[in-house]
């Protein structure tokens, strides 16, 4: 028996092995694929990436919701549909897109002192139109209020609210497996894993699509990534204790599919009772998933043209 299971071990072990060693010649393969598509600037010390587009004197800023692999690409569908209007700049957190991996903690201020100073390295100025999707919307009513001058309006694309995080069940050993499997390689064992919804349902080019799955298999499940969920309880409790900031506010509001772990009902009560509070607060509902940028693009880029347009 114990033969047997020693038997078992090495091969699993070599198994392991031969899929590790998959997965780096893939990565030296995929070395062009992943080069910036925007310009790296430096802060904290380490890279981080931003894309501009347009020009215009607003500037919306576009920030990923937790977990999104490629940021510059994942908006790409919708921003690429507003940048002849404005100035458009999409920011990759630590651990996203082009953006060094960084073991660090990502409590609410750190992630919006490190936004804030990769704008500001990238030459734009504030005041800022924010358009968080998901997780970034804690950063994004974060940042109006406790820097009301640099945020103008936030629209938010299936944004988060603070109250979602009082339910949310989050599964910690579940997300630092994925990030083990990302590391080894066995990702690229899952046919379509990397097709997302930006590559599924957007505008992307055969090669941007190329270029987004290579960055899937090195930004999916990072450390920085894992580090800013195990914080987004805390963060979210920070934001909800200082208030419904009073600013011009348009919510994009998904059917709640797409792994948001709430059903139709419940994830559209919350942000809709969230924007009753906000005296210049709009919603729109949309038929489809959580990524509603990659879904309604064109109807989510008239609206936020119309939305402006009246400030």
């Amino acid at each position: 028996m114990i033969n047997i299971i020693l038997i078992v071990m090495v091969a699993v072990i070599i198994l392991l092995l031969i899929v590790s060693i998959n997965h780096q010649l893939h990565l030296k393969e995929e070395t062009e694929l992943r080069l910036p598509l925007g310009q790296m600037v430096e802060v904290d010390g380490h890279n981080m990436s931003i894309y501009v587009e347009g020009t215009g004197d607003t500037t919306l800023v576009f920030m990923s919701g937790g977990g999104t692999c490629s940021p510059i690409l994942d908006f790409k569908s919708l921003y690429s549909l507003l940048s002849d209007k404005y100035q458009i700049a999409v920011v990759e957190k630590f651990g996203y897109g082009f953006s060094d991996v960084v073991d660090k903690d990502r409590d609410i201020d750190s992630i919006l002192e490190d936004t804030r100073t990769a704008l500001a390295a990238a030459g734009l100025h504030a005041p800022y139109v924010l358009c968080p999707h998901s997780m970034s919307g804690l950063e994004a009513l974060y940042w109006a209020q406790k820097y009301p001058d640099e945020v103008s309006a936030i629209i938010g694309l299936d944004m988060a609210v603070p109250e979602y995080y009082g339910s949310m069940k989050i599964n910690m050993p579940l997300m630092r497996a994925a990030g083990w499997a990302a590391d080894i390689g066995i990702t690229r064992l899952i046919p379509g894993i990397s097709d997302s919804d930006a590559i599924k349902h957007g505008t992307l080019s055969e090669d941007e699509k190329e270029i987004y799955r290579a960055v899937f298999y090195s930004r999916t499940a990072t450390v920085t990534m894992i580090n800013e969920t195990e914080r987004v309880k805390e963060n979210a409790a920070k934001v909800d204790s200082m208030g419904v900031p009073q600013l011009p506010m348009l919510l994009f509001i998904s059917d709640g599919s797409g792994g948001t772990g709430f059903d139709q009902e419940a994830w559209r009560k919350i942000p809709i009772e969230y924007i009753s509070q906000v005296a210049e607060g709009e919603y729109m509902e949309l038929n489809c998933p959580h990524y509603v940028h990659d879904y309604e693009y064109e109807a989510i880029s008239e609206n936020i043209i119309a939305f402006l347009m009246k400030r």
